[in-house]
């Protein structure tokens, strides 16, 4: 415990909480209410804070660096507009079981409720959006509380937390000596044992399996248990998939990965759901992008669902087997379950998987305009294999994730849940300022990165040197893909061909640029982009009709899957 028992304000209470937690970067925007903490940062030497330009980049920042380095992501705003604004971040994280804690000043207490200046609810609007959120109204809690806020977080399923303090409980002086109970805190929130039972049921239908198929989703990286996960699958041979969430988890070109699921997954993927006779998904929520039409979702298979949080068992999917736990613990379980199995051959599977397409269908350029998805070819050809990926939302998110060669799923950091476009280049400053070492670079649209671009500022004042991609199709590509195949072609509120000048506008913020818009100056400008440690923006000029295969239709069965490219407009 770093905090005497000596008179302290609870702004510094707050900092105390943060140090003896292991925080070592805050993301953060001051203002009125929150003016205490930052008043106790001026004199702060344990934690660095980054000034973000905007709020949600401080949310969005503390989620890449969660996500990149497991460590819980933290930042800071004021009442009313800027707790808020934290709000979409703090969201996005949630979904995604990433552990993000926010800290925010209120007005004082004699205010609230009365609409007083910057006043906001934000606990009750944080309530739905993070697993707790908490509202601090004496000083001697503050410490306690912050703790506590962090150990929720962490898990046993990370999530986001939000504490909201009063300023003028921020203010107040106590002599009580800060408390914590750490023991008692483990002891609440370690998963319950789990069930040996549900194991071996889990061995018994695997080991009878013709058609097995393994599919990861986010929980193998939130679990702690890549390792265990790359074991079982040398162990057990089967054909595997992965969520957005799970890409990197497998061993780099494993042969037998057929690819990413659900709406933008590969045919053979999705073909392998519903022809399989036995599915262990790992880690996963069954959400509506990868499962489409649930009553036709693998109709075939008996389900073998291992999850940390029992609300998933049946949300979605009905399981033949539930095993509950941290995968961390629960897949070495299974894995250690399986070793006296004898080996299986899979071979008539896998002649059957191979009649389905493992080639991208792609929708290549027209009329010398360079294509996003051979930008995206020859920028995974180019990264060093230990670099960190992030993404923005939208078709060169599904472009990206179709073609990522990471190694380990916290190199791959994408808004799966939330889909929040501005996500990509403020995580990517997240990721480096925990990864000051690797080379991270923002995969970003055009769209996208015109809601956080204004973060370079904040990206060179810290020296996290990013890679910048810019996608820049003139439009907002996602959107456009939809209005053409199911709205009739009527483009409504999709243009972007008025974007700015993005290579002087990076120059503005000091960072250097190059645009790049034919097929013959590509190879030498990502060579360019990665011949040493600057930061750098590199605008690719792309055809604005391409589009993303396959892709299943919202609503529509795994099997109704558009892989050939419609006529374009």
């Amino acid at each position: 415990m770093s905090a005497a028992a000596t008179e302290r304000t609870g702004a510094q209470l707050v900092l105390d909480a943060l140090a003896d937690e292991g925080v070592d970067v805050v993301f953060g925007y001051p203002g009125g209410t929150i003016m205490p903490v930052y008043d106790a940062l001026f004199s702060e030497r344990r934690i660095t804070h980054v000034l973000v330009r905007h709020e949600q980049g401080a949310a969005f920042a503390a989620g890449g660096y969660a996500r990149s380095s497991g460590r819980v992501g933290v930042c800071m705003a004021t009442s009313g507009p800027g707790a808020t604004n934290l709000l979409t971040g703090i969201l996005d994280a949630n979904m995604d079981s990433v552990p993000v804690v926010a800290i925010t000043g209120q007005v004082r207490t004699a205010l609230m409720g009365t609409d007083g200046f910057q006043e906001a609810d934000v606990t009750s609007m944080a309530q739905p959006a993070t697993k707790r959120a908490y509202l601090v109204r004496r000083v001697d809690e503050i410490y306690a509380t912050v703790r506590e806020a962090f150990s929720i977080a962490r898990g046993p399923r990370p999530g986001a937390v939000l504490v909201d303090i009063p300023t003028d409980v921020l203010k107040t002086k106590t002599s009580v000596a800060p408390r914590w109970d750490e023991s008692a805190a483990r002891e609440a929130s370690k998963d319950a044992a789990f069930d040996p039972g549900a194991i071996e049921a889990a061995r018994k239908l695997l080991a009878a399996a013709r058609r097995p198929l393994i599919m990861a989703g986010g929980g193998v990286r939130s679990g702690g248990a890549v390792a265990a996960y790359r074991e079982l699958l040398r162990l057990v041979g089967a054909p595997h998939a992965a969520t957005i969430n799970a890409l990197g988890a497998a061993e780099p070109g494993d042969p037998h990965f057929l690819g990413m699921l659900g709406m933008h997954g590969t045919k053979r993927a999705n073909r392998a759901v519903n022809a399989a006779d036995v599915i262990v998904a790992l880690g996963m929520r069954f959400d509506d992008r990868v499962t489409g039409r649930v009553d036709k979702y693998a109709q075939q298979a008996e389900i073998i669902h291992f999850d940390v949080d029992a609300s998933e068992f049946g949300k979605v999917v009905d399981p033949t087997v539930a095993v509950r736990g941290c995968l961390g613990e629960t897949l070495p379980a299974f894995v250690q379950s399986l070793r006296g199995e004898p080996p299986s051959s899979y071979a008539k599977w896998f002649a059957e998987l191979e009649l389905f397409s493992s080639n991208l269908p792609v929708d290549r350029a027209e009329d010398g305009h360079l294509s996003a998805t051979t930008v995206l070819d020859r920028f995974f050809a180019h990264a060093p294999a230990n670099a960190i990926v992030t993404t923005d939302v939208g078709q060169h998110q599904m472009w990206a994730a179709q073609r990522q060669r990471v190694d380990g799923p916290c190199r791959f950091i994408t808004s799966a849940g939330l889909g929040a476009m501005g996500f990509g280049f403020p995580a990517a400053i997240g990721a480096k300022m925990a990864n000051p070492g690797a080379t991270v670079a923002a995969i970003v649209g055009d769209g996208g990165f015109q809601m956080t671009m204004n973060e370079m500022t904040t990206m060179m004042r810290m020296s996290a040197f990013v890679k910048i991609v810019l996608i820049d199709n003139q439009r907002l590509g996602m959107v456009r893909q939809w209005q053409h195949l199911f709205y009739d072609k009527r483009y409504s509120a999709t243009d972007l061909s008025d974007n700015p000048d993005f290579v002087l506008m990076a120059r503005a913020f000091g960072v250097p640029g190059r645009v790049v818009e034919r097929l013959a100056d590509l190879d030498a400008a990502m060579r360019e982009l990665f011949a040493d440690d600057r930061p750098m923006l590199l605008h690719c000029a792309c055809y604005p009709h391409e589009n993303v295969w396959p892709m299943i239709p919202a609503g529509a069965a795994l099997d109704e899957l558009i892989e050939e490219a419609p006529v374009r407009a």
